[in-house]
Protein backbone atom coordinates (compact mmCIF):
# COMPACT_ATOMS: atom_id res chain seq x y z
CA UNK A 1 0.00 0.00 0.00
CA UNK A 2 1.42 3.37 -1.07
CA UNK A 3 1.46 6.04 1.66
CA UNK A 4 2.72 9.61 1.97
CA UNK A 5 4.39 10.98 5.09
CA UNK A 6 2.75 13.77 7.13
CA UNK A 7 4.06 17.32 6.92
CA UNK A 8 6.97 18.34 9.13
CA UNK A 9 6.06 19.20 12.72
CA UNK A 10 8.90 21.71 13.19
CA UNK A 11 10.88 21.43 16.43
CA UNK A 12 9.06 18.27 17.56
CA UNK A 13 11.60 16.62 19.84
CA UNK A 14 13.16 13.29 18.85
CA UNK A 15 12.18 10.56 21.34
CA UNK A 16 15.08 8.73 22.98
CA UNK A 17 15.64 5.12 21.96
CA UNK A 18 18.15 2.30 22.07
CA UNK A 19 18.32 -0.21 19.20
CA UNK A 20 20.90 -2.72 18.03
CA UNK A 21 22.49 -2.92 14.61
CA UNK A 22 22.89 -6.05 12.49
CA UNK A 23 25.99 -7.02 14.51
CA UNK A 24 24.19 -6.63 17.84
CA UNK A 25 25.93 -3.38 18.80
CA UNK A 26 23.70 -0.91 20.69
CA UNK A 27 22.98 2.59 19.39
CA UNK A 28 20.98 5.37 21.02
CA UNK A 29 19.61 8.71 19.94
CA UNK A 30 22.40 10.49 21.81
CA UNK A 31 25.18 8.26 20.42
CA UNK A 32 23.96 8.78 16.85
CA UNK A 33 23.49 12.56 17.05
CA UNK A 34 26.15 14.42 15.09
CA UNK A 35 27.48 17.85 16.04
CA UNK A 36 25.11 19.41 13.47
CA UNK A 37 22.10 17.09 13.66
CA UNK A 38 20.77 13.64 12.85
CA UNK A 39 19.01 11.94 9.97
CA UNK A 40 16.94 8.84 10.74
CA UNK A 41 15.72 6.88 7.72
CA UNK A 42 13.04 4.26 8.28
CA UNK A 43 13.71 1.79 5.48
CA UNK A 44 13.55 -1.92 4.71
CA UNK A 45 15.14 -4.29 2.23
CA UNK A 46 12.13 -5.45 0.23
CA UNK A 47 10.31 -2.16 -0.49
CA UNK A 48 10.56 -1.22 -4.20
CA UNK A 49 10.62 2.49 -3.25
CA UNK A 50 13.65 1.93 -1.00
CA UNK A 51 15.33 -0.28 -3.61
CA UNK A 52 14.90 2.48 -6.21
CA UNK A 53 16.57 5.17 -4.07
CA UNK A 54 19.02 3.27 -1.88
CA UNK A 55 22.22 4.08 -3.74
CA UNK A 56 21.32 7.80 -3.95
CA UNK A 57 20.42 7.75 -0.26
CA UNK A 58 23.73 6.16 0.71
CA UNK A 59 25.68 8.71 -1.37
CA UNK A 60 23.72 11.60 0.15
CA UNK A 61 24.26 10.21 3.66
CA UNK A 62 28.03 10.16 3.14
CA UNK A 63 27.85 13.84 2.21
CA UNK A 64 25.71 14.60 5.25
CA UNK A 65 28.13 12.79 7.55
CA UNK A 66 30.90 15.03 6.17
CA UNK A 67 28.71 18.01 7.22
CA UNK A 68 28.48 16.76 10.82
CA UNK A 69 25.07 15.11 10.49
CA UNK A 70 24.76 11.73 12.21
CA UNK A 71 22.90 9.09 10.18
CA UNK A 72 21.15 5.81 10.94
CA UNK A 73 18.68 3.62 9.09
CA UNK A 74 15.96 1.83 11.07
CA UNK A 75 14.15 -1.28 9.81
CA UNK A 76 10.66 -1.25 11.42
CA UNK A 77 8.91 -4.11 9.60
CA UNK A 78 7.64 -7.37 11.08
CA UNK A 79 10.38 -9.54 9.59
CA UNK A 80 8.77 -12.74 10.89
CA UNK A 81 6.16 -12.29 8.15
CA UNK A 82 8.43 -10.40 5.70
CA UNK A 83 11.55 -12.57 5.75
CA UNK A 84 13.35 -10.42 3.16
CA UNK A 85 13.68 -7.87 5.99
CA UNK A 86 15.28 -10.29 8.47
CA UNK A 87 18.40 -9.17 10.35
CA UNK A 88 20.54 -11.56 8.29
CA UNK A 89 19.23 -10.05 5.04
CA UNK A 90 19.58 -6.53 6.47
CA UNK A 91 23.28 -7.22 6.96
CA UNK A 92 23.63 -8.41 3.35
CA UNK A 93 21.64 -5.40 2.07
CA UNK A 94 23.77 -2.93 4.04
CA UNK A 95 27.02 -4.50 2.77
CA UNK A 96 25.81 -4.65 -0.84
CA UNK A 97 24.96 -0.93 -0.77
CA UNK A 98 28.04 0.10 1.26
CA UNK A 99 26.22 1.69 4.20
CA UNK A 100 28.47 4.14 6.07
CA UNK A 101 25.96 4.26 8.92
CA UNK A 102 24.32 1.71 11.23
CA UNK A 103 21.27 -0.26 10.07
CA UNK A 104 19.16 -0.74 13.20
CA UNK A 105 16.47 -3.30 13.99
CA UNK A 106 13.24 -2.01 15.55
CA UNK A 107 12.32 -5.42 16.91
CA UNK A 108 9.30 -4.26 18.92
CA UNK A 109 8.28 -1.53 16.45
CA UNK A 110 8.13 0.84 19.43
CA UNK A 111 10.56 3.32 17.87
CA UNK A 112 8.61 3.53 14.60
CA UNK A 113 5.44 4.12 16.62
CA UNK A 114 7.08 6.75 18.84
CA UNK A 115 8.29 8.63 15.76
CA UNK A 116 5.02 8.22 13.89
CA UNK A 117 6.76 6.56 10.95
CA UNK A 118 4.24 5.46 8.33
CA UNK A 119 6.14 4.14 5.34
CA UNK A 120 9.46 3.06 3.90
CA UNK A 121 11.27 5.28 3.21
CA UNK A 122 10.33 7.80 5.90
CA UNK A 123 12.95 10.44 6.75
CA UNK A 124 13.30 12.39 9.99
CA UNK A 125 15.91 15.17 9.95
CA UNK A 126 16.78 16.78 13.29
CA UNK A 127 18.93 19.76 14.19
CA UNK A 128 21.68 19.50 16.81
CA UNK A 129 19.11 20.26 19.54
CA UNK A 130 16.96 17.28 18.53
CA UNK A 131 14.21 19.39 16.95
CA UNK A 132 12.58 18.01 13.80
CA UNK A 133 13.42 20.11 10.74
CA UNK A 134 12.82 17.77 7.78
CA UNK A 135 10.13 15.20 7.00
CA UNK A 136 10.25 15.16 3.22
CA UNK A 137 11.41 13.00 0.36
CA UNK A 138 14.91 12.15 -0.83
CA UNK A 139 14.38 13.74 -4.24
CA UNK A 140 11.84 13.94 -7.04
CA UNK A 141 12.83 10.55 -8.49
CA UNK A 142 11.50 7.93 -6.05
CA UNK A 143 10.97 5.21 -8.64
CA UNK A 144 13.61 6.10 -11.22
CA UNK A 145 16.57 3.94 -10.32
CA UNK A 146 18.79 5.12 -13.18
CA UNK A 147 19.16 8.61 -11.66
CA UNK A 148 22.40 8.86 -9.69
CA UNK A 149 23.30 11.12 -6.77
CA UNK A 150 25.56 13.14 -9.09
CA UNK A 151 23.02 13.57 -11.92
CA UNK A 152 22.84 17.28 -12.83
CA UNK A 153 19.05 17.10 -13.29
CA UNK A 154 18.49 15.81 -9.76
CA UNK A 155 17.25 18.12 -7.03
CA UNK A 156 18.59 16.48 -3.88
CA UNK A 157 15.88 17.74 -1.52
CA UNK A 158 16.89 15.83 1.60
CA UNK A 159 20.60 16.56 1.10
CA UNK A 160 20.01 20.27 0.54
CA UNK A 161 17.59 20.52 3.47
CA UNK A 162 19.90 18.75 5.89
CA UNK A 163 22.95 20.75 4.76
CA UNK A 164 20.86 23.83 5.58
CA UNK A 165 20.02 22.33 8.97
CA UNK A 166 23.74 21.74 9.58
CA UNK A 167 24.50 25.41 8.79
CA UNK A 168 21.50 27.19 10.35
CA UNK A 169 19.65 24.69 12.55
CA UNK A 170 16.47 25.17 10.50
CA UNK A 171 14.86 23.17 7.71
CA UNK A 172 13.08 24.54 4.65
CA UNK A 173 9.50 25.80 5.01
CA UNK A 174 8.40 23.90 1.88
CA UNK A 175 8.84 20.14 1.93
CA UNK A 176 7.40 17.46 -0.34
CA UNK A 177 6.26 14.34 1.55
CA UNK A 178 8.10 11.08 1.05
CA UNK A 179 6.09 8.19 -0.33
CA UNK A 180 6.57 4.49 -0.03
CA UNK A 181 5.25 1.15 1.14
CA UNK A 182 3.34 0.98 4.40
CA UNK A 183 5.22 -0.27 7.43
CA UNK A 184 4.42 -3.94 7.98
CA UNK A 185 3.00 -3.86 11.51
CA UNK A 186 2.55 -6.91 13.67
Amino acid sequence: MLLNTPICDFNWQAPAFSLTDTDGAPHSLSSLMGPNGLLLAFICNHCPYVQAIIDRLVDDCRRLQAEGIGVAAIMPNDYQHYVDDSPEKMKIFAAAHRFSFPYLIDETQDVAKAYGAVCTPDFFGFNKDGGLQYRGRLDAYPTTSHITADDDSRQAELLEAMCGVARTGAGPARQTPSMGCSIKWR
